[in-house]
């Protein structure tokens, strides 16, 4: 796990959101973003999210999705003020069209990259869609990416960010927590954070790496 720029002030003033700042949980799809986000939840800092999205087979705790926030590109930015103080959802593609004026705390979610495909494939199947791009192509071109955006976001004055190893929390939760709960302030309720992971849900584990 790797952190740059921890705060040592608390983030968190409970009497208002003005002013603090937004937390952004990104990553690859399937990376455990939803997880993250409910964590987030329960351990005290409210979701920014319009239910729009709902639960399926392949999230059964719900996506904590917020449509908004997928439009940076276009730029829709208006609803960043009620997102101060509170935990959204931000692919990672679009971290890079968040406007200066705000802070920015980012968890950047990272999970073994054959998971990610294997999950991906499933969902796929479910939706009876097919494959459009070859795992191996599609691993490259993940690796590249996020390589660029960690890149992007060592750069930003107005942006610390964190990343959270997926595989590591669902192996022992409590050491990821407390440096979340650090990063962030440290006024997180780290219990009830472990209590929302659930090995239940750890599917596709190794699925690729098994098969080869």
């Amino acid at each position: 796990m790797r952190m740059y720029g921890c705060p040592m002030n608390r983030l968190f003033k409970r009497s208002s959101n003005e002013n603090q700042p937004v937390i952004i949980v990104s990553g690859l799809p399937r990376s455990g973003t939803s997880m993250v986000m409910k964590m987030l939840e329960a351990g005290g800092i409210p979701p920014l999210t319009d239910h729009i999205r709902t639960a399926d087979d392949d999230n059964p705790e719900g996506y904590y999705e917020f449509e908004r926030a997928k439009k940076l590109k276009e730029g829709d930015v208006t609803w960043l003020p009620e997102a101060q103080g509170k935990a959204v959802k931000v692919i990672g593609a679009l971290l890079v069209e968040l406007p200066p004026d705000y802070e920015y705390r980012v968890l950047f979610m990272r999970r073994r990259m054959d998971e990610v495909l294997a999950s991906q494939d499933k969902m796929l199947e479910r939706r009876g869609e097919d494959k459009k791009v070859a795992d191996d192509a599609m691993a490259v071109l993940f690796q590249k990416h996020i390589k660029q955006v960690e890149a992007w976001m060592e750069e930003q004055s107005n942006l610390r960010y964190m990343v959270v190893d997926y595989n590591a929390m669902l192996e022992d939760p409590r050491p990821q927590i407390r440096q979340i709960n650090r990063f962030l302030g440290g006024e997180l309720n780290e219990a009830a954070m472990e209590a929302v992971v659930d090995p239940n849900l750890y599917r596709q584990r190794y699925v690729r790496s098994k098969a080869r």
